[in-house]
């Protein structure tokens, strides 16, 4: 489980990066909502915590057991159904106490965690019929339990990091191509029923969330427009160098209350008044690092599960800040997803802190590593 490991191996790149972005998280969030700030700092603490236990234990180990980590995974998401508590319409946290936790964030990383292995076990025999039926069994069984809840944005980033995951590990272009043609209609046709009839296909806010972005001009929607329109102002008024920190305009969107769930969901509105663009970017190149660090460290990793796991992480943390900005800027259908290291939320913080962990121990086992396996050289450069 533990092994000796060259510290000149370990990632520090990765680790100041991540200082430096739930740095930026803490100072956001202490400005959006001055009370949440200590618990971000400590939460920020016990994350890196967290990130050091897990980056020395050897995650080939932890996947031996990827069968138990996917009944974990299950269980979580069903006791969330049971008995997780109700807020603005959705039961997606369970609480224990004062302390309240949303499984869907860990069972993100241990869904990544079990198809590594998964798909790693059938790499010689991925592109059959019998694999991929499996595979798509596999992970419909806790999307169908996730969208129960129901939480759309996580739906749609565990179906995308899946899809990631299996084309990393080589799933066939032919394949890809046809699955392409396929779900393209599908995807119309979905859009056409949700808008057109009234069908209850998702729930009623999701779909108002839908309508007003297609129908932007309809006074129908002003409602649920008036967020999004919001948080768009209150970036455009940051310019370039924004308005600083805590400052005290009662006028701007975050201290005036234009802005709700400002130290969540809406965590680059505060950024882009008080940052301004320059500060804004430096998320987005900070956001970068991680994910091309990630990338990095899984094209020297010494098995697939290994690159998968990397693909993975990085995958979820791209998806998850592409959701946050985009509806921060009014590109996409309101969603509430945090934005990775920076936004409030405890159980998001921990989960990517905990795939950080199995990113620097996968780079402390490179190919050049005891055991390592060369065949792994061509998973980011196949044709």
């Amino acid at each position: 489980m533990l092994k000796r490991y060259k510290i000149k191996n370990y990632n520090f790149r990765l680790i100041i990066i991540l200082i430096a972005i739930s740095s930026i998280g803490v100072l956001l969030v202490g400005s959006a909502n001055q009370a949440l700030q200590r618990k971000q700092l400590i939460g920020v603490i016990a994350g890196l915590i967290l990130m050091v236990i897990v980056s020395l234990m050897d995650y080939s180990w932890l996947l031996n057991f990827y069968w138990l980590i996917y009944a974990v995974d299950l269980i979580l998401l069903i006791l969330v159904l049971i008995l997780g508590s109700s807020k603005k319409g959705a039961s997606r946290w369970i609480e224990i106490g004062s302390f309240q936790f949303q499984p869907t964030e860990i069972c993100k990383i241990l869904l990544i965690m079990f198809f590594a292995m998964f798909l790693m076990k059938h790499e010689d025999d991925l592109n059959t019929f019998q694999t991929i039926a499996k595979a798509l069994i596999l992970i419909v069984i806790p999307l169908l339990l996730v969208s129960r809840q129901p939480d759309l944005k996580n739906t749609i980033t565990i179906a995308a990091v899946f899809c990631i995951l299996i084309y990393v590990a080589g799933l066939s272009y032919k394949i890809i191509g046809g699955t392409i043609m396929v779900i393209i209609p599908l995807i119309v046709a979905l859009l056409l029923l949700i808008t057109q009839t009234d069908l209850p296909i998702i729930n009623s806010y999701q779909k108002d969330r839908i309508m007003a972005k297609l129908f932007s001009e309809d006074d129908e929607y002003s409602d649920d427009r008036i967020q999004q329109d919001n948080s768009i102002t209150a970036i455009g008024s940051g310019q370039l160098t924004g308005k600083g920190l805590n400052n005290n305009e009662v006028y701007s969107a975050n201290k005036g209350n234009f802005v709700a769930e400002s130290q969540n969901d809406f965590i680059f509105a505060v950024a882009g008044e008080e940052l301004g663009f320059i500060g804004s970017c430096s998320i987005l190149l900070l956001l970068f690092g991680i994910i091309f660090e990630c990338i990095r460290t899984g094209k020297k990793a010494k098995d697939l599960s290994g690159t998968l796991i990397c693909s993975g992480v990085a995958a979820n943390v791209g998806i998850q800040s592409f959701i946050n900005i985009a509806v921060a800027m009014g590109l996409i259908p309101n969603t509430g997803t945090p934005l990775p290291f920076v936004s409030y939320g405890l159980t998001s913080l921990w989960s990517l802190y905990i795939g950080m962990g199995l990113v620097l121990n996968i780079g402390l086992q490179n190919r050049k590593y005891p055991g390592g396996d060369l065949r792994n050289e061509y998973r980011f450069n196949r044709t």
